[in-house]
């Protein structure tokens, strides 16, 4: 049963792949006090697939957000899913010298991955040469999307008001970014200022392409705005970018966290198959402007007699 307003995943986007998942994949990580343990999901059949590096929210690891990442795999994407500093299954400790570094070192684990390609694609039975190194996107949810989006050209602002360093990484074409935080400052709520200074992103020189995605009843507790600050991303940033507004969706949007998480407040499988299906379909046509999928499935949405979202510009 489709549970998408669209047409079924398999009209819009192909039949799927079988997929090949390896985990822990250790990439040594000298000064971050624990090595980077990823995990890497692909399609066992294939050519020139793009790469999709994906950061999780805090207390997440590489055994996360399946829906999105088994989805994507089997449709013809390299996933590459690295374990945080914040992960549960780490238990780092509040008092850690690292913590107040953890948002730069959360980013510093996506270049990692970037520069340990070599590694990752060797470690998975059948996947050498196979890797299109021309095309990779980062994608993130809730503080991964804040992580991501560092990499696409946002900046923290410090103390001051002043943009921090340019971390923009230019092996990156496009980014997929899910629930993400948005401008800090006089938007915060006084627990946010006082817990998590780090965000105040600047979105200013984002201007990599990507599609924002936000649920219109997503309230968080680290904001005094409503649902509508995860849309600064979009109406903040330069460039081309696309926003997905997911009608009801919580901060969990449906469900992408994990099959039957118990976090997940709005547990909507039409949300997550539409989210899978339309970040799938952006994704190729970020990489390759002639496929067809995207336009297609903004057709089927705009169309649809009982829609579960809309999508707004690029």
């Amino acid at each position: 049963m489709n549970a998408s307003p669209l047409p079924s995943a398999d009209q819009l986007l192909g039949a799927p792949a079988p997929v090949v998942s390896v985990q822990p994949v250790v990439l040594p990580a000298p000064g971050r006090g624990t090595d980077l343990h990823v995990r890497v999901s692909a399609p066992a059949t294939g050519r020139d697939l793009p790469v999709v590096v994906f950061s999780h929210g805090f207390g997440s690891s590489l055994d996360g957000y399946a829906p999105l990442a088994d989805f994507w795999a089997a449709h013809g994407f390299v996933v590459v899913q690295p374990t945080h500093l914040d992960s549960r299954t780490l238990g780092l400790a509040p008092d850690d010298p690292r913590t107040p570094r953890i948002w730069r070192i959360r980013v510093e684990d996506l270049i990692r991955v970037l520069d340990g390609l070599d590694a990752l694609e060797a470690a998975v039975p059948g996947l050498g040469g196979r890797v299109d190194r021309g095309r990779i996107a980062v994608a993130g949810h809730s503080w991964g999307g804040q992580t991501a989006s560092m990499l696409l050209g946002a900046r923290v602002l410090d103390a001051a008001g002043e943009p921090g360093e340019d971390l923009t990484d230019p092996r990156v074409t496009a980014g997929v970014l899910l629930a993400t935080t948005g401008r800090g400052g006089a938007d915060l709520s006084p627990f946010a200022a006082e817990h998590f200074p780090f965000m105040s992103p600047d979105f200013a020189g984002m201007t990599t392409p990507a599609l924002v995605v936000a649920g219109d009843h997503d309230q968080s507790a680290l904001s005094v705005r409503g649902p509508d600050w995860f849309t600064d991303p979009y109406y903040l940033s330069p460039g081309p970018k696309s926003l997905l507004t997911l009608f009801g969706g919580e901060h969990s949007l449906g469900g992408i966290t994990g099959y039957g998480v118990t976090e997940t407040t709005d547990e909507s499988p039409a949300r997550v198959a539409l989210i899978q299906q339309l970040s799938t379909a952006y994704l190729r046509h970020a990489f390759h402007p002639g496929d067809p999928a995207w336009a297609a499935a903004r057709a089927a949405l705009a169309k649809a007699a009982e829609p579960v979202g809309r999508v707004e510009g690029e």
